[in-house]
Formats: C-alpha cells, structure tokens, sequence
C-alpha cells in the first residue's frame, strides 16, 4: 500500500458534511463519549516525535487528546452501540492522569431520542477501558451494574480470556469493572471470529491491539460502514507503519491493516476512527497509486 494523505497533510481532500448514512431502515451516527489524553509516544509508537507531534501536538506530560468515539446503529427497531467511551466510575487519579471529563455517552443518546433501556445490543471492539468503560455504571446503592439493562454485550472471547487474566504489560488497559458485571449478570456473548449481530451488520476479528480485538461492518445498500477500533484508530493510523507501541502484536496489526485497507478501497468502505479528534470518518481513494482520506461527519 503506497502512503497515504490525511487531512491536514498535502493531497487531503476537504471534508464533506453527511449528517447520517440512510439506508432503508438503517441509521449510523457517531457519538461521542468526550476525550481523554495519552502519552503521544505509546499512540504513534515507533514514528519519531518530530513527526507526530506535528500532527497532534502533546501537552507538558506529552500527552496528546484523543477521541472517545461511539457508533450508533439503529437497525429497523433494534439500536446497537458499538463501543461505550470510558464512562463515569473512575477515581480522581485517573481522571487526573488520562484528562477524563464527564462521561457525554448518554447526552448523546438523548439527543438522538433514545435512552440506556432503548439499546439492544453493545459491540465491543476490546475491553480495553477507553473502549468498554461505558459498558457498567454505579447505581444509587453503590453496585456496579450494566448501564444498558437490556442489552446483550458482544465481546470475542479470546477478549475476554486477556481482560480477566492480563500480563504486567497490559494490566493497567483494563478495568474489571468494566465488565465482570456484564458476566455475572449473563449479559456477554462471547464470539469466535466473524459473527453475525443483524441483518448486514457483522463483527470480525482483528487482532494485533489486542487479543481478540475486533472491527465491526455495517452492509447496507451497496456500502460497507466500518468501525476500525485500535486497529487504525486514528486517520494518522492509515499509515501502515504507523501503530501503538500498546499493541499486544504490532506485526500482526499490521498485515491485518493491509488487508483490512486493501478492502476497504477496492469496496469503497466508509471508515470510522475511534479514537479521531478532529476527523472521525471518511473515505480511501486511490489516486495514480497514492491513497487519500475524504472526511465525512456522521452526527
């Protein structure tokens, strides 16, 4: 795959407005859980700080702000969530060290006429707490509880099995939480693999960020929508060297990312960056070899 241009970089296209992708009975749109800030060397990895801090420029901690995107997808009568954002159980430290605000989850979902009893289904692209915070809440007697009470969670298992036993690399991504809730209370399904949530819309597996990481895809009409999580979390991330230095197998990320790319053009699949700040979605286009993102908004 040659190198490709986002925007804010030479060759970016401008950004197109499309308020929600409609299909027949299909709705998309992103919401936003807020922001939290990470250190800009564990985000870019292995690309030089001269670089990247062009691109997103780091505090006095070297933190950079990333996005705490969400999808919403509303299938006939059904409503999923794919991710739910770092939600509202952490203690003053933590929000401290990641610059967490107050959770914007379910503003979001208000504003779009739903509430927490309203979804269906949560799609968990990992249970790393940026991504599964949301998934659990702390009701008026103090218990942890799953915040959308009808809910099934789908989680792939081999997820699962890291969260609950985590090396000293990767302890502190998870929060248990997050998500021991969900299975005490029954609320996971567990995955192997591509799995089928509703008509047209799928998860697949894509592991290199972590065990058991996956991607969600929404068919409908002709188009393809896909929720990237860690794999490309950012528009930067389109660039195939470019990968978190937290990735469980870096070289696996990437020849998933090649392919998942590859398909992504020929097919003319409509992307969305979990953790993007200032572009959350757009389109690859191949241009006499050189691959460059039109941003869209979906809100």
């Amino acid at each position: 795959m040659q190198s490709t241009s986002t925007s804010g970089t030479p060759g970016s296209a401008k950004p197109q407005r499309n308020s929600h992708t409609t299909s027949g009975r299909t709705e998309i749109n992103i919401l936003s859980d807020g922001t939290y800030k990470i250190d800009g060397g564990v985000v870019f990895g292995q690309v030089p700080k001269g670089q990247w801090q062009d691109w997103m420029p780091a505090d006095r901690r070297n933190r950079i702000k990333l996005g705490l995107n969400c999808l919403l997808v509303r299938i006939g009568s059904q409503n999923f969530l794919v991710d739910t954002g770092t939600g509202g159980k952490h203690s003053v430290e933590r929000r401290d060290d990641y610059g967490l605000v107050t959770s914007q989850l379910l503003s979001g979902l208000k504003a779009n006429g739903l509430s927490a009893q309203d979804i269906d289904g949560v799609i968990l692209s990992s249970l790393h707490f940026e991504h599964t915070g949301g998934s659990t809440r702390v009701n008026r007697r103090g218990e942890v509880v799953p915040t959308f009470p009808q809910a099934t969670y789908y989680v792939q298992r081999e997820a699962l099995e890291e969260a609950t036993s985590p090396t000293e690399r990767h302890v502190e991504e998870f929060i248990k939480d997050d998500f021991l809730p969900l299975l005490e209370k029954d609320r996971l399904h567990l995955v192997d693999g591509e799995h089928t949530i509703a008509p047209g819309f799928f998860v697949r597996r894509a592991s290199g960020p972590a065990e058991g990481h996956q991607i969600a895809v929404i068919t409908h009409g002709g188009e393809r929508v896909a929720f990237l999580g860690d794999l490309v979390p950012t528009p930067y991330h389109l660039q195939l060297a470019c990968i978190s230095a937290s990735d469980r197998h870096p070289e696996e990320t990437l020849q998933t990312k090649r392919a998942v790319l590859s398909e992504a053009v020929r097919e003319g699949w409509l992307l969305v960056f979990s953790h993007g700040i200032h572009e959350h979605a757009g389109y690859l286009e191949n241009r006499s070899g050189r691959l460059y993102l039109r941003p869209v908004t979906l809100d």
